[in-house]
């Protein structure tokens, strides 16, 4: 009887080990062959394009199966356009990611904008970086600090509505009340850049710091910009220790402060990758793997590195409950956030 009784146990052992490995044949036998596409809801040429096309070329070798990745580019709607269509259009068995910007996520918490996807119901597959986003101005600019743009006029580019290249100075001049004055129309922050550098407008908010060290990292250096605030919750550590304020810190009432608190969080997607809600479980935890052995491979880092893109990954589960947080937030707040980045001119 003990003999069975350990035989049939060594049997379940056996039975339970070799589940998982069945399941990972399975995920190689579908991914062998096949394209995986990434979708970048962004134009060719910008930051989150970049990160995009350094994924492709990465992810494959960490998926079961090793698929081929390529990089397809949806603009739109500050990410939506992309976000939607890999919610609602795209086959949902794990060969479409989207590569979309944070209003992607959050729309419905801070525009009455409607989307036609549930952004809580996408899957989160991790991110490549946390973003910190910054005001920077022009030297010759009439402000020298970001407490002068509350006595001074300075003149602020603009990208389309949904970007936070938009949606970040409209909240600092509707929230904070500083004396921005708006100029919107601009496609994305190289032609802002574009228009600082002929001096069409004098600054740009919104901007994200690995972004800008791709583009132009000698700004600083060279003296024809400062930077003036840090938006986000608790700054990137080279301008903290530039002694680069945070905008939060600027908050005159606590409601004020929960507002800034709710949107600055969508700051820790960074440059997130999602899938649909459809994605079998047992795919999405193998891409989810994948991502996460892809962003400490030593390959992926050295070329980062020479390309001046910032690596800080954040696992796809860690996502999913920043999503559930955000979503949680007081209705009063969420409606405050609303009203605070509708652009009045």
């Amino acid at each position: 009887m003990r003999h069975r009784l350990a035989f049939v146990f060594l049997l379940a052992i056996t039975a339970f080990a070799a589940a998982p490995a069945a399941g990972q044949d399975a995920v190689a036998e579908f991914y062998r062959g096949k394209t995986v596409s990434i979708v970048v809801g962004s134009a060719p040429g910008g930051g989150f394009d970049s990160y995009g096309r350094l994924v492709s070329r990465h992810l494959g070798q960490f998926i079961p199966g090793h698929p081929n990745v390529i990089v397809q580019n949806m603009p739109g709607a500050g990410s939506n356009k992309a976000a939607s269509y890999v919610a609602l259009q795209a086959p949902q068995d794990g060969t479409v990611i989207g590569g979309v910007q944070a209003i992607a996520i959050t729309q419905p918490l801070i525009s009455d904008k409607p989307v036609p996807h549930d952004p809580s119901k996408l899957v989160m597959l991790g991110s490549a970086n946390k973003s910190v986003f910054f005001c920077v101005v022009r030297s010759d600019a009439p402000v020298k600090s970001f407490q002068d743009t509350f006595e001074h006029q300075v003149v602020i580019g603009m990208s389309t509505e949904g970007a936070t290249l938009y949606t970040y100075p409209v909240l600092l001049a509707n929230l904070l009340g500083v004396k921005f004055r708006l100029v919107g129309g601009y496609a994305g922050s190289r032609e802002i850049m574009l228009a600082m550098e002929r001096n069409e407008v004098q600054g740009m908010c919104g901007m994200d710091w690995s972004s800008f060290q791709t583009q132009q990292s000698d700004w600083i250096s060279s003296g024809f910009a400062r930077l003036l605030v840090q938006e986000d919750l608790t700054g990137h550590p080279v301008m903290n220790k530039m002694g680069v304020p945070l905008s939060i810190s600027f908050a005159k009432t606590d409601e004020e402060r929960k507002v800034l608190e709710l949107v600055y969080s969508q700051n820790l997607f960074g440059r997130p990758y999602i899938m649909g809600p459809g994605v079998p479980e047992a795919r999405v935890a193998a891409l989810r793997s994948a991502f996460n052995k892809m962003l400490g491979d030593p390959a992926l880092l050295a070329e980062a590195k020479k390309s001046g893109l910032d690596i800080s990954p954040t696992t796809g589960e860690d996502l999913q409950k920043v999503v559930s947080k955000l979503y949680g937030y007081p209705p009063n707040i969420i409606e405050h956030a609303k009203h605070a980045m509708v652009y009045r001119p």
